[in-house]
């Protein structure tokens, strides 16, 4: 942490800002609109309205089992602490890990299941001790509501990579409560101040709402690989989380090209700027591209061959996954050691992280390419994920929850 550079007894200086700080001041400059968004009417009256300290009962939409569709509950939102911020949820995106969370798919999962973790929302309400957000303000919820904030990796800005536990936004033990974390696929949501991220002031809210989870996805590990420009890189899918990465690649000036499955994404991945789209099943043409990449980020959530992408690395090139979860497929000890190749892994990003590839994003009017549906459409958009039919991240407008489903207790 940078104040530690400064214990120099004999000369006091000021600490240094941490990333973290730097960061939320740069959010707080953050003032020039890009895309207008127009926050309801409605809403921003309900936010200004004085709502108490709770608990809040809620409306959602969620699985009671791995084998039920999703339908609308009622819950209950803890009371606010101290430290939390009320989000009355605008907007929430539909990741690929909600689909196999709510169906089992990763393991058990503790039902009810409500799914989200692309969040946008206006403060109804905050904390006593809350300084970062007012009643009125746009706030975002991401993976992660929690972490143990004193190990390695939480003072280093890394949560995700917590040594004593994260709590994930849903279907993850709640240390706040009895019970598991629900999450966005709802009315509304309290959580800590510190892992709500400032939405800055023009941006597109559903269209942002899928950074929280793809952006960040993507971004840490170009952060953390250092893409420069001018470097070869690889997005193996386009998806939900590729078309993001190759929009953040593309504003790094790489020369970026895109690897599918679908001959029919070809010219999409020109459009959001590839150099290249390569069919991954067309054998000779994968040949001719070996040796030829500085970074690959593979964003498909189910396990493939690696090896015939390891191929394309360069020496002490690396291939990234961030997509499946699963065990990984045909990797060959020779063909890493050969070139110094390298497999790694990346999970989403740290708070401060997550922060800063939003401000990154509106700054450069970098946004996901969506589908806006309603809440009660959700179990069609889940089939469509699955079957690859989605250009490229459905978005749930959660005014339908509250004018349209009916919760059941």
């Amino acid at each position: 942490m940078s104040e530690r550079l400064n214990d120099e007894p004999q000369h006091p200086k000021p600490a240094l800002p941490t990333r973290r700080d730097a960061l939320m001041i740069g959010a707080g400059l953050l003032a020039a609109p890009l895309v207008a968004s127009v926050v309801p009417a409605a809403y921003a009256a309900e936010a200004r309205a004085s709502v108490g300290n709770g608990p809040f009962p809620a409306h959602a939409y969620g699985a009671t089992s791995a084998t039920s569709t999703l339908g609308p509950l009622q819950i209950e939102r803890r009371a606010l602490a101290p430290n939390d911020v009320l989000l009355d949820v605008l907007y929430c995106g539909v990741c690929h890990s909600d689909i196999h969370t709510v169906r089992g798919e990763w393991g058990p999962t503790p039902y009810p299941c409500v799914p989200g973790h692309e969040i946008i929302g206006q403060v109804q309400a905050v904390g006593k001790a809350v300084t970062k957000f007012k009643v009125g303000d746009i706030g975002g919820v991401g993976c992660l509501v929690n972490s143990c904030s004193t190990c390695e990796s939480c003072l280093a800005d890394l949560e995700q990579y917590c040594l004593n536990g994260f709590t994930l936004t849903y279907a993850s033990p709640d240390s706040s409560k009895a019970g598991h974390t629900l999450g966005g696929y709802s009315d509304k949501i309290v959580v800590t101040e510190h892992f709500v991220i400032r939405i800055p002031p023009g941006a597109d809210l559903p269209a942002t709402a899928p950074l929280l989870c793809a952006g960040i996805t993507t971004f840490s590990p170009m952060q953390h690989w250092k893409l420069a420009a001018g470097q070869r890189v690889g997005v193996v899918g386009l998806g939900g989380l590729g078309h993001v990465a190759v929009k953040l690649a593309v504003a790094r000036k790489a020369d970026v090209t895109v690897f599918t499955t679908s001959p029919g994404k070809v010219p999409d991945a020109k459009r959001l700027g590839a150099r290249e789209a390569v069919l991954s099943t067309d054998t000779a043409a994968m040949k001719e591209l070996a040796t030829k990449f500085d970074l690959l980020i593979s964003t498909v959530p189910e396990a493939f061959p690696m090896q015939p992408f390891i191929n394309l690395l360069k020496l002490d090139g690396t291939l990234v996954n961030v997509g499946a979860m699963n065990p990984l497929e045909d990797v060959h000890g020779l063909g890493l050691a050969r070139t110094r190749r390298s497999l790694a892994g990346s999970i989403i990003g740290g708070i401060a992280e997550t922060q800063e590839v939003i401000d990154y994003c509106t700054t450069r009017n970098i946004k996901a390419d969506i589908e806006l549906i309603r809440i009660e459409d959700v179990n069609g958009a889940y089939e469509r994920v699955v079957n690859k039919d989605v250009r490229y991240r459905f978005v749930i407008d959660m005014a339908s929850l509250k004018d349209g489903s009916q919760p059941r207790s």
